[in-house]
Order: structure tokens, then C-alpha cells, then sequence
């Protein structure tokens, strides 16, 4: 059984995780509409990964019997000055959610809850990769730059991350 302060904090990571996911989709979406289709693909793959995330915190909690709370969000923004300010934006907002985290993996090895604290770490490793694969791609949007045919070159990398993670998608399935 969790404790109510294991119960109320996992809410609260669902809830982080759908707006990290309508964040995507809404960064999605500036990206379409400034022709970057290859940035579009990839954040809205990563939108549905959100989600996915979402779904295993909800199941947790049904599994052990509590109460998953679904709470209205604020909006996520919706205009970005350039693709590089959008990228240092989902970095820090992984930043985020990695803070979140440990705070969750901390809150659980105090409590002690070991179910938990073991479900868990299938988060501390996803942020930790999530984190790298931002600051990758931040890493060649400085190495490549923004000017004249770099952002076509960035998007077409971002293409390539997106078409390897379907790949990597359907392979496991």
C-alpha cells in the first residue's frame, strides 16, 4: 500500500508528464508550420513517448490500488524565437522532470518503499537518456549553426533521429 505522500507525488509526476507531452506537440506543430518536417516528426514521436510515460505511472497506481488524479494544466507556449531557444527550452524542461525524479526515487528509499523505489528506476534511466539526446541535439545545432543552409542541415538530422527511433520503435515490437 503507499503512503498518501507516495500517492500524491506520483499525481503529480502524471501530470508532468501530459504536459510534457502537449509541450511537444504544441513545439510539434511551430515546427510544421516553419517548415522544419523533420523537427515536427521527431517531437511529436517524442509527445507520444510522453504519454506513454504517463500511462505507466497511471497503471502503477491502479495496480496498487490508489487514485491517478488527472488535473487541468497550463498551456504550454506556443511561439519560440528561433529553433535553437526550442531546443534549450526542452532541455531545460528534461531538466526538469529529471529533478522530479529523484525526488520521487528519494521520497520512496525514505519511506522506505521498495516497490517503488524499484519502479522507478526505469525513470532514472529514461531521464538519463533523454537529457544526453537533448544536449546531443543542442551540441550539433551549435557545431552546425542556424544560418543560411544550417537549419536545413539540423532538420535533416532530426529526420534521421526520428526515422532511427521508428526503426528502433518496430524492432521491438
Amino acid at each position: 500500500m503507499l503512503s498518501q505522500q507516495i500517492i500524491d507525488c506520483l499525481n503529480q509526476q502524471i501530470n508532468l508528464e501530459i504536459y510534457s507531452s502537449h509541450l511537444y506537440l504544441q513545439m510539434s506543430s511551430w515546427c510544421a508550420y516553419k517548415s522544419l518536417e523533420g523537427c515536427a516528426t521527431f517531437l511529436s514521436q517524442h509527445a507520444d513517448e510522453e504519454m506513454t510515460h504517463m500511462r505507466r505511472l497511471l497503471n502503477y497506481l491502479q495496480e496498487t490500488g490508489a487514485f491517478a488524479v488527472i488535473d487541468g494544466m497550463q498551456a504550454p507556449p506556443t511561439d519560440f524565437n528561433s529553433l535553437t531557444e526550442m531546443f534549450e527550452k526542452i532541455y531545460g524542461h528534461e531538466k526538469l522532470v529529471t529533478s522530479k525524479i529523484n525526488n520521487l526515487v528519494h521520497l520512496a528509499n525514505t519511506e522506505p518503499d521498495y516497490a517503488t523505489l524499484q519502479f522507478l528506476q526505469w525513470y532514472v534511466a529514461e531521464q538519463h537518456q533523454e537529457e544526453f539526446l537533448f544536449k546531443s541535439i543542442l551540441d550539433k545545432i551549435k557545431l552546425i549553426g542556424t544560418e543560411g543552409q544550417g537549419i536545413f542541415f539540423i532538420d535533416r538530422e532530426i529526420a534521421n533521429m526520428a526515422a532511427n527511433r521508428t526503426q528502433e520503435t518496430t524492432a521491438m515490437n
